[in-house]
């Protein structure tokens, strides 16, 4: 039988802050490459055995998304519908109202959901976007659900901003591996990306972070998103492994579709790599079907984004979602991130 270790190697910090504690392990793009070619049975199962040490294997988180400010944005990020540069039939909007998004956030958490995400399609926040989105966090707070937002790049005094209205997530994903990060984004680089994440985890906000597969990227730049993930320290409470969603106008509409089975085995890996994070199946499960759904279950994701759109692409609806666990004798947790 073939073993995979950890290994250490020395990553580029994202900024410079207090005296570096001293470092983990850390797992090389190799031996993460090795994980990903393991014949399929045992990558599952070694995904399944770590599942298993940290999580109740028949539970999974519902997470709600919504898009409270629409469009227009300045990124040219070649798989999103949102960004001004396509034109994908998406209309700019304005920031949504208090009352629009409690009523949202009321009706996902009638629904189930235990997380309401938060959405704005900027390339990073002004102060007086600050200043709403504070007032939207403190007020689905308030109802007694998690918070996560994901509104670009962060400064620092925006960042403490959300941490002292409560926010529980910030979500930043890192998208792809760094040497193919150029090939979908040019508006922005890879260390602004980090340095953002840094901030989050300087005041105390939780790290959602996770990436998309399916884009062009070969074997071993898979391998190298789950290797900055999984060696960010600490690596990301929550992971969303999103499957490209081809959307018309956008330069990545005609891409090949991922092999599934691909998919299933880069959720074992960050599960793997990732023992006590969320890892949550994101974009791409309406064209999944139940059969891949479950083995991404059984290869450790334990979230889902729950509701019928998933910012601007559709989403499975609540009650398939329902339907599927049940049928699958699984269902939802009610309990935040560790073992259970």
């Amino acid at each position: 039988m073939s073993t995979v270790t950890e290994q250490t190697i020395t990553l580029h910090r994202p900024r410079a802050t207090a005296p570096a504690a001293p470092k983990a392990e850390r797992w090389s793009v190799d031996a993460i490459e090795a994980l990903f070619k393991l014949p399929f049975p045992e990558l599952l199962y070694r995904a399944q055995t770590v599942h298993r040490e940290n999580f109740d294997p028949t539970k999974v988180e519902f997470a709600t998304l919504l898009s409270v400010k629409t469009g227009g944005c300045s990124e040219d990020c070649g798989y999103c519908p949102q960004s001004a540069k396509y034109d994908t039939g998406v209309q700019a909007s304005k920031l949504m109202e208090l009352e629009e998004v409690l009523f949202a956030a009321r009706r996902a958490k009638d629904a189930g959901a235990t997380r309401f995400c938060m959405g704005a399609a900027w390339r990073e926040p002004k102060d007086r976007d600050i200043e709403k989105v504070a007032e939207l966090v403190r007020g689905v707070k308030d109802l007694g659900l998690e918070t996560c937002a994901t509104l670009g790049m962060l400064k620092d005094e925006h960042a403490q901003a959300l941490a002292d209205a409560g926010l529980d997530y910030y979500n930043h994903n890192l998208d792809t591996a760094p040497d193919f990060y150029g090939d979908i984004i040019t508006t922005r680089d890879y260390q602004e990306r980090l340095d953002t994440l840094a901030r989050v985890r300087d005041v105390g906000v939780k790290v959602c972070s996770g990436g998309i597969v399916g884009m062009g990227e070969n074997h071993r730049q898979r391998a190298g998103l789950i290797a900055e993930l999984a060696n960010l320290d600490p690596y990301p409470d929550s992971v969303p492994i999103n499957n490209l969603v081809r959307v018309e106008g956008t330069p990545l509409a005609n891409q090949e579709p991922l092999d599934p089975f691909e998919f299933v085995r880069t959720i074992a890996v960050a599960r793997i790599t990732m023992p006590t994070a969320r890892v949550r199946l994101s974009a791409g499960r309406q064209q999944m079907g139940d059969a891949i759904q479950a083995l991404c279950f059984l290869a450790g994701a334990n979230s889902i984004f729950y509701g019928d759109k998933l910012l601007t692409t559709g989403n499975p609806d609540t009650d398939a979602d329902v339907q599927l666990l049940a049928r699958l004798g699984m269902g939802q947790s009610q309990q935040p991130a560790g073992k259970t």
